[in-house]
């Protein structure tokens, strides 16, 4: 039997589970999550250190910066295949193979949708157009690279006997992955685990190709419903770093495979996954796409491994598998500590950084230091959590065009409140003092002043990275302009200079979403 990571692979009487990461398709597709080409890149490094073996880039034909993205992750990643998405169509299935020629496992994943209520109204096609189009894609994808996926989009709602020649027609056409993804979550456990035995069952060349699982979280059921595909078959699971993704998310990575690795005695599976890299993957998502993880998450939340109950604090304290299942080590959590200060070196520091999963180049290690210090003369103690946000903060924001310089506030009871604001806009610095009904809103009318556009502002959420006074404040910054929607983030001991550097970053983020050509309007799986 083939190695499963392999096209035409079978992984019948394998426990081992591919992880498929969508996080930089799918979950980019989360109103607000658009990221930049730099922190993709960030992202599928880290994505590839983690061990995952598919990395979905993008849908190369939606804009050239999904194109562009898609190429250049190509180019990047040593370790896993890189996915590119496809309609069945000739145009987008050859920009697609164009986007991933220089990869060194590319696969081309093209979908079509396979359920009545689509085929109807979306489609507006006959089921038999419909097989011939998935045959005519896989065979086209074929022509190009030995790796194809196809999916049926809506496939929980389509028809068993459709689904059935659907499924037999890609085979024969020479797909080496079947996914039958729950695109509007709305299966139970119980009903995808029998599906994908009775696809497999009832399909003659079943055994030909890879089964995968691709679950929507509409009914909090995106993780059961993966790992029930999985005892029903299925090698390959798609899902998100953080669960991101469109509506209520995708299954969450971090939570497919800790489930695995914990309980092993009901889910004998497996995958490849280096399970210590997951809070600092969740970390770096989180940054890249200013959306705060909340605090009950399961795996990755702040509170996983917190206990403030009297009965569950005596319990940790006589013996910790009393009420944690796995240890917070296993995922990459550490012990916070404060060892950092004032007097720590860049070798310290450098040493540090990589304890909590970091791996930065000089440039960006000399800015990041040279934050730290000036942080650690205006806070007591740096924690892990400072260090974290700091580098976070960092790494996104690095490219902008648009940079705070500086900022002084007048506020208080007496209004009106006052800020007066230095931009350096592609490297220009210009200065402009505004009022405003509160001293946040000041800051912001002299980022319109400096930088005008006709975005609305949809959220402002504050946040403590630590305990105390003295914490540095993390803040996320939501705009909207034209039915898009961008999110940013900035931290700062000074919440109105976190504040400033968040919409700044929301602000960079419309620009270069400005530049990109209009996406066509389509629906993914």
């Amino acid at each position: 039997m083939n190695h499963p990571s392999q096209p035409g692979a079978v992984a019948d009487n394998d426990g081992r589970v591919l992880i498929f990461d969508t996080t930089l398709r799918d979950g980019e597709q989360s109103p607000g999550a658009s990221m930049t080409l730099e922190e993709k890149l960030e992202v599928a490094d880290l994505l590839d250190q983690l061990g995952v073996d598919i990395i979905e880039a993008g849908f190369p034909i939606a804009s050239p910066g999904d194109f562009e993205s898609v190429r250049e992750v190509a180019r990047r990643v040593k370790n896993a295949a890189v996915a590119g998405l496809a309609r069945a169509s000739e145009k987008d299935i050859d920009r697609c193979a164009e986007a991933l020629r220089e990869a060194r496992r590319p696969r081309i994943h093209t979908f079509i949708s396979t359920s009545p209520v689509h085929m109807k109204y979306k489609l507006q096609m006959e089921p038999e157009r419909v097989l011939e189009m998935v045959s005519a894609s896989v065979t086209r994808a074929r022509n190009h690279v030995a790796d194809v996926e196809w999916s049926a989009e809506d496939g929980t709602r389509t028809e068993l006997d459709f689904l059935c020649r659907c499924v037999e027609a890609a085979i024969k056409a020479g797909a080496t992955t079947i996914n039958i993804p729950d695109t509007v979550g709305y299966i139970t456990p119980g009903e995808y685990e029998l599906l994908f035995r009775t696809v497999r069952e009832r399909v003659p060349n079943s055994d030909k190709a890879i089964f995968s699982v691709h679950c929507h979280d509409d009914l909090g059921l995106a993780v059961a419903n993966s790992l029930a595909g999985v005892r029903g078959g299925a090698r390959q699971v798609e899902c998100t770093i953080n669960g991101i993704g469109e509506r209520a998310g995708n299954a969450a990575l971090e939570e497919v495979v800790m489930s695995m690795k914990t309980r092993g005695d009901a889910l004998p599976f497996y995958t490849h996954i280096d399970a210590k890299l997951l809070t600092r993957a969740s970390k770096l998502v989180s940054a890249v796409t200013s959306f705060p993880v909340q605090y009950n998450k399961a795996i990755v939340g702040r509170n996983a491994f917190a206990h403030e109950s009297g009965i569950h604090q005596d319990g940790m304290l006589k013996n910790a598998y009393t009420y944690e299942i796995m240890t917070p080590e296993s995922v990459g959590v550490s012990k916070t500590s404060l060892v950092m200060g004032k007097h720590s070196g860049r070798h310290a520091f450098r040493e540090k950084l990589k304890e909590l999963g970091y791996d930065l180049g000089e440039n960006a290690l000399e800015d990041a230091f040279n934050r730290f210090k000036d942080l650690a003369d205006r806070k007591k103690f740096v924690y892990d959590e400072d260090l974290a946000a700091l580098v976070d903060d960092e790494i996104v924001n690095a490219h902008d065009h648009i940079k705070v310089e500086a900022l002084m506030v007048m506020a208080g009871t007496h209004g009106p409140q006052s800020a007066a604001l230095t931009l350096d806009i592609g490297g220009q610095k210009l200065t402009h003092q505004a009022t405003g009904n509160g001293p946040v809103d000041a800051i912001f009318n002299a980022i319109k002043a400096l930088a005008p556009h006709e975005a609305t502002l949809e959220l402002f959420q504050v946040h403590a990275v630590t305990e105390g006074t003295d914490a540095q404040a993390e803040v996320s910054v939501r705009l909207s302009e034209n039915g898009k929607s961008v999110t940013g983030r900035g931290a700062d001991p000074d919440t109105l200079v976190a504040s400033a550097r968040a919409y700044v970053s929301a602000l960079n983020r419309l620009i270069a979403k400005r530049a990109r050509t209009k996406p066509e309007a389509m629906q993914a799986i």
